[in-house]
Order: C-alpha cells, then structure tokens, then sequence
C-alpha cells in the first residue's frame, strides 16, 4: 500500500489505460483526468468516448477533453489542480516543458516495451511484428523527449508462440497498472531511485497505418506469421481479391514443410487454411470478408469464400 495519498491528474485514452486509472482510483486522489475529445468511429460514425472516459464518468472524476496541452488556459487550469504527479499512459500528445514541471514530483509514464527498445507509439504491436521473445512495462519519469526519461521499475514477461498483438496488450495493461502503483510507493518510500536509459540501444516503434495490414506472401512464412499476429486486432492483416475487396486474416500459425506458389491456398480444414509463402506455409485460423464477420476458414470455404488452389493476393 501506498505511504502517502497523493493526489494525481491523469491523462490517457485507450483500454490500455483503464487499469492504471483505476488503481490510482482505489489509492490515490485521482483531481482529474484528461483524456482525447470524443471521436466519430465505426461504419455509422457514431461519436464514441474514449474508454478512460467512460470509467472516469462511472468513478464520478472530471474529465478534461483538450484538443492540445499548448494552449494557455489548458496549462492554467492544469496547474490549479496543485496536483503531486501527473500518471500519464498512452495519452496520445507529447508534453512540453510547461506542462511536465506542473505537478510538486513530475510526471510518470506507463509505456508497454522493455525501454530503451520500442520507444514510440505502437510497442505491443512491433514486439511481435519482429519475433521478440519478451516484452514488458516500463515505468518511467517523463522529459522533453518521447519515451526517453528516467526509469523506475520494469517487469518483462514471455511472449507465447501464438501471440498476437491483442493477447500481448491484454497481459501488459493489467501488470502496467501493478507496477506504476509498486513505483509509486518507491518514490514515497525513498526504495525506487530513477536510473537513466542507455540511448544507445534504443529502437523505435513507429505508428501502424491500415497500409501496414497489406500482406506479402512472398516473404518467408515466419515473417508472415508474425506480420498477421502482430497486428491482430488493428489494423488487421489482409489481402486484396479485387472487386471482392479485403480479406482479412487472423489466428495465424507458422508451417514449415508448405509448398506452392506464394500465397496459393494448399488446404483448408479444421485447422485453418494453408497458405504457401516465399518459404514454407502459414495456417490461418479465421478470416473476414469486406462487410461480414470473422469466421473460420472451413465456414468460409463452405460459402464458396475461399478454395484450394486459389492465389490470394495474385
């Protein structure tokens, strides 16, 4: 348990953030929370809240929508919370020197990688994109820089031969919001002292585009098989079928002894369908035709959606 309740203006928008902000909830005195202006999404453009507002609306918090941190009365009002630390976890703007030097102990951040490796915007999905063996959080003092500050804590896990960009973020937002309360009472207990990254490891994990989903089957079947797990669930990995638009493809597994043509369908089965690449074969599990559901590949093949002997992506 913490030593001291501290009071705490929060700033985050996605699912990642929710257990962090509801931790500090049942410890701390959360002053605020600042989240994203609600954005229109899905095919009737609904206007939809981020999902820290909608659990900061539930805990009764203020909630702040600024489009940007810069303007004056956005700092001023910030700064009249008098608040002890900002806990800021994938907020989406970067802030500048005026707005970290606010709160009396600075700001921390919850980034999803194993710092200094994938600094940036999309760590979760670049950790399976390049076939990592672990990930994990970092808990760290925010600076001017992106994802460059002081570290406190870190805590790596495993990644799962089946692991998918999905299944990775939905292990590392609850053990990020475990380990951000762990620093804190490190900071108040004198035990947690901030070491500094070695810059000279780090990479970056720059920001996915729906462009990145486009599959190439003509690369190696273990890079295929990482490309279609890491992004799954977004952007989603697909092919084009022309006037048939995109399929998408999920649940990918790695198949070694395939043959055929990149991209020919070589079976479909309980198991998936068998897709050929450059070298060797991937198994996918499920897909999504433009405008219906995800299904299996054997229930797909049984409405004519897909065939054996059938290129896709020719």
């Amino acid at each position: 348990m913490a030593t001291e309740r501290w009071k705490i203006v929060f700033m985050g928008v996605p699912e990642f953030a929710v257990p962090c902000l509801r931790a500090l909830h049942d410890e701390h005195e959360v002053l605020a929370v600042v989240t994203q202006p609600d954005r229109l999404s899905g095919r009737g453009l609904r206007r939809t809240k981020p999902p820290v507002k909608a659990l900061a609306e539930q805990l009764g918090l203020p909630v702040l929508q600024p489009e940007t941190l810069r303007r004056r009365s956005v700092r001023e009002e910030l700064a009249g919370f008098k608040a002890d630390i900002f806990v800021v976890v994938a907020f989406g703007q970067i802030l500048r020197p005026r707005v970290l030097t606010l709160p009396r102990h600075g700001c921390l951040n919850v980034h999803a990688s194993l710092l200094p490796r994938y600094r940036g915007a999309a760590p979760i999905q670049w950790a399976v994109l390049d076939g990592e063996a672990k990930s994990g959080v970092t808990i760290m003092e925010l600076d001017a820089g992106i994802d460059t500050g002081p570290m406190l804590l870190q805590r790596e896990i495993p990644l799962a031969i089946d692991e998918t960009a999905g299944t990775l973020h939905d292990r590392l937002a609850p053990l990020g919001a475990r380990l951000l309360m762990e620093a804190i009472e490190g900071l108040q207990s004198g035990a947690v002292k901030p070491r500094a990254q070695d810059h000279s490891r780090a990479t970056e994990a720059r920001m996915l585009t729906k462009a990145d989903g486009k599959i190439d089957f003509s690369r190696q079947a273990r890079e295929v098989d990482r490309w279609i797990r890491g992004l799954d669930p977004w952007p989603g990995a697909y092919v084009d079928l022309g006037e048939a638009g995109r399929l998408k493809l999920y649940n990918s597994r790695f198949h070694e002894e395939a043959q055929g043509a990149p991209g020919e369908v070589l079976a479909v089965d309980d198991r998936g369908a068998l897709i050929a690449c450059g070298e060797g074969g991937v198994w996918v599990g499920e897909l999504q035709p433009a405008g219906k559901r995800r299904m299996s590949a054997a229930a797909l093949a049984a409405g004519r959606g897909i065939a054996r002997g059938v290129v896709l992506g020719a």
